[in-house]
């Protein structure tokens, strides 16, 4: 508990308001350039849309039917993107993330457990590298069975997409109590004069 409370504090310390601008507009161009590129590129080379990555729930069988539709030079431009563009797309939603939560949460009390929601993405990153990990290692066995590993990564995947949705809910709720807050501060203001 004390790791979560260090690296939430040193969030609240770090992240400013250029902090936060910089990691919406990378995070923007991201979604809106980088992203639809890389779909496309994957589309082209694997010859399909389905991908462990922006799957939530799938099984191992789903995972194995995945590596064979792939063939076998989908499957190498799928571990080669793994460890390309997939280091750097979940270093840019957590700087988001983190970032956005961090400033909305800001001004919560700070002895408040509210305050340490800005540490689920970095959970979620983990998740994301160890579905990126098991993933390539059934990409790259097959047709090569992978026990254990290939019955990891959906796991893997479903925490990863869990957490990043906790996440966004909790970016949202936070923004809900703030509004309220602001709202709430204008209301008393006004009825002062």
């Amino acid at each position: 508990m004390r790791l979560i409370k260090d690296i939430s504090s040193w969030c609240y310390k770090t992240v400013s308001p250029k902090l936060l601008i910089v990691s919406i507009l990378l995070f923007v161009v991201f979604m809106m350039f980088i992203l639809p590129e890389m779909a496309e590129r994957s589309k082209t080379i694997t010859g399909m849309e389905q991908s462990p990555d922006t799957s939530f729930i799938y099984s191992t069988q789903d995972l194995y039917s995945m590596a064979e539709g792939y063939g076998a030079e989908g499957r190498s431009y799928y571990i080669k993107s793994r460890y390309t563009f997939d280091l750097a797309w979940p270093v840019v939603y957590l700087f988001f993330l983190v970032s956005s939560i961090t400033a909305v949460f800001r001004y919560f009390l700070p002895d408040s457990s509210w305050r340490l929601v800005n540490v689920l993405p970095f959970v979620g990153v983990i998740f994301d590298f160890l579905e990126n990990t098991t993933a390539s290692i059934v990409m790259y066995r097959y047709p090569l069975p992978s026990p254990v590993i290939a019955e990891l990564a959906p796991i893997f995947t479903f925490l990863k997409w869990s957490f990043i949705g906790a996440s966004i809910i909790a970016l949202f709720v936070g923004l809900s109590i703030q509004s309220l807050r602001v709202a709430l501060i204008n209301d008393i203001k006004i009825k002062q004069k």
